[in-house]
């Protein structure tokens, strides 16, 4: 990365995956069970819809770059970085063991961020990406 990439905040991160949540909560809500599915597949695709942001990153000014190509994040990225927390979404559909594994797979991810120094998550070392402030 060039020195004058910021890695993002924590916190700000933090609220941009909550916004992502919370459109996934509004499509469950609005279309039930199909809804829970449409809403893990834009989980699973959200950060290459707007060259490398999801609604959320947008919306706190945050962007996922490939470390290789130093380019926005792609579909593949995106799919690559969000798989596991995408089907932990879905099995928000099992009552009680599902929610457990949701929370715990975020729990997970979450100490990865606060214990890396670039801030990146399991999703990210797998994909090859690192998300920056714009």
């Amino acid at each position: 990365m060039t020195n004058n990439t910021k890695i993002s905040n924590i916190f700000f991160r933090a609220i941009g995956k909550s916004i992502d949540l919370l459109i996934v909560l509004i499509i469950w809500n609005i279309f039930s069970d199909p809804g829970l599915l449409v809403g893990s597949l834009y989980l699973l695709i959200s950060d290459g819809l707007l060259k490398g942001k999801s609604i959320g990153k947008k919306i706190m000014r945050l962007k996922v770059i490939n470390l290789e190509n130093k380019s926005p994040a792609d579909f593949r990225d995106s799919v690559i970085r969000n798989l596991l927390l995408s089907i932990s979404v879905l099995l928000l559909k099992i009552p009680i063991i599902g929610w457990m594994i949701f929370l715990i797979v975020y729990a997970i991810e979450f100490i990865i961020i606060i214990g890396d120094s670039e801030s990146r998550r399991l999703g990210d070392y797998l994909a090859k990406t690192v998300v920056i402030e714009e």
